[in-house]
Protein backbone atom coordinates (compact mmCIF):
# COMPACT_ATOMS: atom_id res chain seq x y z
CA UNK A 1 0.00 0.00 0.00
CA UNK A 2 0.96 3.64 -0.40
CA UNK A 3 0.93 4.95 3.16
CA UNK A 4 1.22 8.55 4.32
CA UNK A 5 2.60 8.99 7.85
CA UNK A 6 1.80 12.42 9.24
CA UNK A 7 4.13 13.38 12.08
CA UNK A 8 6.79 10.98 10.82
CA UNK A 9 9.63 12.87 12.50
CA UNK A 10 8.38 12.13 16.03
CA UNK A 11 9.35 9.02 17.96
CA UNK A 12 6.03 7.29 17.36
CA UNK A 13 6.06 8.43 13.74
CA UNK A 14 9.54 7.01 13.26
CA UNK A 15 8.42 3.65 14.65
CA UNK A 16 5.44 3.66 12.29
CA UNK A 17 7.62 4.46 9.27
CA UNK A 18 10.03 1.64 10.18
CA UNK A 19 7.22 -0.86 10.66
CA UNK A 20 5.43 0.13 7.45
CA UNK A 21 8.66 -0.22 5.46
CA UNK A 22 9.34 -3.62 7.04
CA UNK A 23 5.85 -4.71 5.99
CA UNK A 24 6.61 -3.78 2.38
CA UNK A 25 4.52 -0.63 2.11
CA UNK A 26 5.53 2.45 0.14
CA UNK A 27 5.86 5.22 2.71
CA UNK A 28 5.52 8.97 2.38
CA UNK A 29 6.68 10.96 5.42
CA UNK A 30 4.88 14.25 6.04
CA UNK A 31 7.19 16.42 8.16
CA UNK A 32 7.66 20.11 8.86
CA UNK A 33 11.42 20.10 8.17
CA UNK A 34 12.19 18.00 5.11
CA UNK A 35 15.86 19.00 5.02
CA UNK A 36 16.44 17.54 8.47
CA UNK A 37 14.54 14.31 7.82
CA UNK A 38 16.78 11.57 6.44
CA UNK A 39 15.32 8.14 5.84
CA UNK A 40 16.16 5.63 3.12
CA UNK A 41 13.38 4.40 0.84
CA UNK A 42 10.94 7.03 2.08
CA UNK A 43 9.33 9.79 0.02
CA UNK A 44 9.44 13.02 2.02
CA UNK A 45 6.85 15.79 1.79
CA UNK A 46 7.32 19.01 3.74
CA UNK A 47 4.38 20.81 5.26
CA UNK A 48 2.37 21.73 8.31
CA UNK A 49 -0.72 19.69 9.18
CA UNK A 50 -2.52 22.97 9.87
CA UNK A 51 -2.05 23.95 6.20
CA UNK A 52 -5.03 22.40 4.40
CA UNK A 53 -3.43 22.74 0.95
CA UNK A 54 -0.22 21.02 2.07
CA UNK A 55 -2.19 18.16 3.62
CA UNK A 56 -4.28 17.77 0.48
CA UNK A 57 -1.17 17.54 -1.69
CA UNK A 58 0.37 14.92 0.59
CA UNK A 59 -2.79 12.79 0.76
CA UNK A 60 -3.26 12.71 -3.03
CA UNK A 61 -2.41 9.29 -4.46
CA UNK A 62 -2.20 7.48 -1.13
CA UNK A 63 -4.02 4.29 -0.13
CA UNK A 64 -4.03 5.02 3.61
CA UNK A 65 -3.08 7.68 6.14
CA UNK A 66 -1.58 7.24 9.61
CA UNK A 67 -1.74 10.32 11.82
CA UNK A 68 0.97 10.26 14.51
CA UNK A 69 0.80 13.91 15.51
CA UNK A 70 1.16 14.63 19.21
CA UNK A 71 1.69 17.65 21.39
CA UNK A 72 4.86 18.42 23.37
CA UNK A 73 3.06 20.44 26.04
CA UNK A 74 0.14 18.21 27.14
CA UNK A 75 -0.87 20.54 30.00
CA UNK A 76 -1.67 23.41 27.60
CA UNK A 77 -5.07 23.65 25.94
CA UNK A 78 -4.64 23.64 22.17
CA UNK A 79 -6.62 22.69 19.08
CA UNK A 80 -3.68 21.55 16.95
CA UNK A 81 -4.66 17.89 16.64
CA UNK A 82 -8.33 18.79 16.18
CA UNK A 83 -7.54 21.23 13.38
CA UNK A 84 -5.10 18.80 11.76
CA UNK A 85 -7.70 16.02 11.87
CA UNK A 86 -10.21 18.32 10.17
CA UNK A 87 -7.72 18.97 7.36
CA UNK A 88 -6.82 15.29 7.04
CA UNK A 89 -10.43 14.13 6.88
CA UNK A 90 -11.29 16.77 4.27
CA UNK A 91 -8.25 15.88 2.17
CA UNK A 92 -9.04 12.18 2.30
CA UNK A 93 -12.63 12.81 1.21
CA UNK A 94 -11.49 14.96 -1.72
CA UNK A 95 -8.90 12.43 -2.85
CA UNK A 96 -10.95 9.27 -2.34
CA UNK A 97 -8.65 7.83 0.35
CA UNK A 98 -10.61 5.85 2.94
CA UNK A 99 -8.30 4.15 5.47
CA UNK A 100 -7.26 6.34 8.41
CA UNK A 101 -5.41 5.31 11.56
CA UNK A 102 -4.82 7.82 14.34
CA UNK A 103 -2.94 7.68 17.65
CA UNK A 104 -5.10 8.98 20.48
CA UNK A 105 -4.56 8.31 24.21
CA UNK A 106 -5.96 6.26 27.08
CA UNK A 107 -8.37 8.52 28.95
CA UNK A 108 -10.11 9.76 25.81
CA UNK A 109 -13.79 8.87 25.63
CA UNK A 110 -14.86 5.66 27.33
CA UNK A 111 -11.22 4.49 27.63
CA UNK A 112 -11.08 6.41 30.91
CA UNK A 113 -12.19 3.05 32.34
CA UNK A 114 -8.82 1.61 31.28
CA UNK A 115 -6.77 4.47 32.74
CA UNK A 116 -6.17 3.28 36.28
CA UNK A 117 -6.39 5.33 39.46
CA UNK A 118 -3.11 7.26 39.06
CA UNK A 119 -3.80 8.29 35.47
CA UNK A 120 -7.48 9.07 35.98
CA UNK A 121 -7.27 10.99 39.23
CA UNK A 122 -3.84 12.62 38.97
CA UNK A 123 -2.29 12.79 35.48
CA UNK A 124 -5.51 13.33 33.53
CA UNK A 125 -6.63 16.17 35.79
CA UNK A 126 -3.27 17.96 35.80
CA UNK A 127 -0.45 17.14 33.39
CA UNK A 128 -2.68 15.76 30.60
CA UNK A 129 -5.62 18.14 30.92
CA UNK A 130 -4.83 20.18 27.78
CA UNK A 131 -3.99 17.15 25.66
CA UNK A 132 -7.26 15.41 26.52
CA UNK A 133 -9.31 18.40 25.37
CA UNK A 134 -7.55 18.35 22.01
CA UNK A 135 -7.81 14.56 21.72
CA UNK A 136 -11.56 14.75 22.33
CA UNK A 137 -11.96 17.30 19.54
CA UNK A 138 -9.78 15.27 17.22
CA UNK A 139 -11.73 12.09 17.90
CA UNK A 140 -15.01 13.89 17.21
CA UNK A 141 -13.69 15.09 13.84
CA UNK A 142 -12.67 11.58 12.83
CA UNK A 143 -15.70 9.76 14.22
CA UNK A 144 -17.97 12.19 12.39
CA UNK A 145 -16.44 11.29 9.05
CA UNK A 146 -17.53 8.51 6.71
CA UNK A 147 -13.99 7.19 6.42
CA UNK A 148 -12.73 3.75 7.41
CA UNK A 149 -11.06 5.04 10.57
CA UNK A 150 -9.55 3.42 13.62
CA UNK A 151 -8.59 5.39 16.73
CA UNK A 152 -5.85 3.70 18.73
CA UNK A 153 -5.61 4.71 22.39
CA UNK A 154 -2.29 3.71 24.00
CA UNK A 155 -1.25 4.28 27.62
CA UNK A 156 2.26 5.53 28.51
CA UNK A 157 4.60 5.08 25.55
CA UNK A 158 8.12 3.70 25.98
CA UNK A 159 11.07 3.02 23.69
CA UNK A 160 11.64 -0.64 24.57
CA UNK A 161 12.25 -3.24 21.88
CA UNK A 162 9.27 -4.76 20.11
CA UNK A 163 7.73 -7.72 21.94
CA UNK A 164 5.15 -8.58 19.30
CA UNK A 165 2.40 -8.39 21.89
CA UNK A 166 -0.26 -5.69 21.84
CA UNK A 167 -3.54 -6.46 23.55
CA UNK A 168 -6.83 -4.73 22.85
CA UNK A 169 -8.70 -4.10 26.09
CA UNK A 170 -12.43 -3.95 26.58
CA UNK A 171 -13.68 -0.75 28.17
CA UNK A 172 -16.38 -2.75 29.95
CA UNK A 173 -14.27 -5.13 32.01
CA UNK A 174 -12.27 -2.55 33.92
CA UNK A 175 -8.90 -3.94 32.78
CA UNK A 176 -6.16 -1.32 33.09
CA UNK A 177 -3.62 -0.25 30.49
CA UNK A 178 -0.22 0.79 31.85
CA UNK A 179 2.50 0.87 29.17
CA UNK A 180 3.21 -0.01 25.57
CA UNK A 181 6.37 0.34 23.51
CA UNK A 182 6.22 2.56 20.44
CA UNK A 183 7.46 -0.37 18.34
CA UNK A 184 4.57 -2.56 19.50
CA UNK A 185 2.08 0.26 18.95
CA UNK A 186 3.44 0.74 15.43
CA UNK A 187 3.26 -2.99 14.70
CA UNK A 188 -0.38 -3.10 15.79
CA UNK A 189 -1.32 -0.07 13.70
CA UNK A 190 0.45 -1.24 10.56
CA UNK A 191 -1.34 -4.59 10.87
CA UNK A 192 -4.65 -2.72 10.81
CA UNK A 193 -3.89 -1.15 7.43
CA UNK A 194 -5.14 -4.29 5.73
CA UNK A 195 -7.64 -5.41 8.33
CA UNK A 196 -11.29 -4.42 8.80
CA UNK A 197 -11.54 -5.82 12.34
CA UNK A 198 -11.43 -2.45 14.12
CA UNK A 199 -12.79 -0.19 11.40
CA UNK A 200 -14.85 2.67 12.88
CA UNK A 201 -13.80 1.72 16.38
CA UNK A 202 -11.69 3.31 19.09
CA UNK A 203 -9.51 0.70 20.78
CA UNK A 204 -7.29 0.70 23.85
CA UNK A 205 -4.02 -1.16 23.28
CA UNK A 206 -1.41 -2.15 25.84
CA UNK A 207 1.34 -4.68 26.57
CA UNK A 208 1.27 -4.32 30.37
Amino acid sequence: MKVLVIGAAGRSGEALVNEALAAGHKVTAFVRGAAQYKKANVRVVAGDALDAAAVDAAVAGQDAVIDALGGKTPWKVTTRETSAAHNIVDAMRRNGVRRLLKISVVGAGESVRNAGFFNEHLLMRTFLRGLLVDKAGMEAEIEGSNLDWTLVRPPMLTDVKKTGVARVLSTEGGEKAHKIGRADLAAFMVQQLESSRYVRQAVTVTTT
